[in-house]
Formats: C-alpha cells, structure tokens, sequence
C-alpha cells in the first residue's frame, strides 16, 4: 500500500501553532507521508469565518510553507459553494485514486459532533480518521452520542500502523502535546489590542498586522 496521506480541513481563523503541532505529531505517530491543509472556504456549520477566505488561505500558506511535508489546498477557497467534508474526501479520493490511504485529522471535540456533519457516515468509506486527544483525556465512547458511539466501537483501530494497511474505514486515536490555543483565544487578544506573538506564526502576525485583521470583536 502506498504511504497514508493526512487530510487537516478548518477554517484556520486564523491558523496558530495548536494547528501546526496537530499536523506535525500526526506525520510522527500515524506514519504519514504528508499532511495537506484544506481551508474551508463557506463553512457550513458554523458563522462565518472573520477573516475572508482568500486571507486565510494566505495565512496558512505562510505557515506551513518550510515544511515540505505539508501542501495546501486551495479548491474549497475558490469554490462557490458550502465546503463539506464528504464532497472534499470524494474530490482527493479521484484525485489519489482507490488505494491510497486518506487520514482525516480532526480534534476530540469536532469528532464528538461528526453526527451533525453531512452524509458524516460516508467518510469512513473514503477516508480513515484520525482523533487527537490531550494527553490523559482519551477518546472514548461513552462520550459519544449513540450512533458514533457503535461506529467509533466498530472501526477503532488501536494501532495507528494499521491505518497504513487499507485506504478507508478505520478510526484512529493520537495523543498530542497539549497547547491551550484557539482561534477564538487569538482572535480576542487582538481585539482587545494585546498581543498575539508565540501564539501564531511569525509570517501569519506579520499578514494580520499589514492587513489590520481582527481588530474588531
């Protein structure tokens, strides 16, 4: 089988260091090959982003531009329609074709609402998916609602090495070094006139500093 490739979908508004040590411990633990960066371009399941897509976009080519194990998509950004997971994890799979592992990396929380996400049980016909947890805090079913409760009990694989063995349908869990960062943590510093430094990038304070982003609550 060739190399699994990790799927890292979000708004990223904006990106920061949680995102990129989420990618980067997912190459080292599930034995990626890479992990490309899609930033939704209309989130459907949420507000809006604040900053506009093409910004983000930006943001994130900046950030993961020194690692030659991340690429970026930019479809769902020039795409005029809502950006769901399944129709992106459809696109990658005729793009890679039916053999290649594809890893979707989410977080523990946006796992736990993956009932509320669109034909949610068709992504594990197209992709893998890969849960990372704070150390001490694993993923667990009875956390879950019912239904991904007996999914999440039916494809868990508790060997990350076994994802690399099939294209599709497993349910993996990673443990990464916990960083108490977040969008909505970085979006109301800057509102607030504080400082955003050590929490994103330099290049990504950088854009938001020349294009005055997220001034405004």
């Amino acid at each position: 089988m060739p190399e699994p490739l990790g799927i890292f979908g979000g708004t990223f508004d904006p990106v920061h260091f949680g995102h990129l040590r989420l990618a980067e411990e997912a190459v080292e633990q599930l034995g990626l090959a890479g992990v490309r960066w899609i930033p939704a371009g209309q989130p459907p399941h949420r507000r809006p982003p604040q900053a506009r897509a093409q910004e983000r976009l930006e943001m994130v080519l900046r950030s993961t531009a020194a690692n030659p194990r991340f690429s970026v998509d930019a479809a769902e950004v020039e795409a005029a329609v809502p950006s769901y997971t399944v129709h992106t994890l459809e696109r990658l799979r005729s793009e890679f074709g039916p053999e290649v592992p594809l890893v979707l990396l989410t977080g523990a929380d946006a796992f736990a609402g993956l009932e509320t996400w669109h034909c949610w049980r068709d992504i594990f016909a197209l992709a893998h998916v890969a849960v990372a947890y704070r150390p001490g805090f694993p993923v667990t079913g009875e956390a879950l609602p019912a239904a991904l409760a007996a999914e999440f009990a039916a494809r868990r694989v508790r060997d990350p090495g076994v994802l690399a063995a099939s294209p599709a349908g497993g349910i993996g869990t990673f443990a990464m070094t916990p960083l108490a960062i977040s969008g909505t943590l970085v979006r109301q510093q800057l509102a607030a006139g504080l400082s955003v430094r050590y929490l994103v990038p330099d290049g990504v304070l950088d854009y938001i500093e020349l294009h005055r982003l997220y001034k405004t609550p």
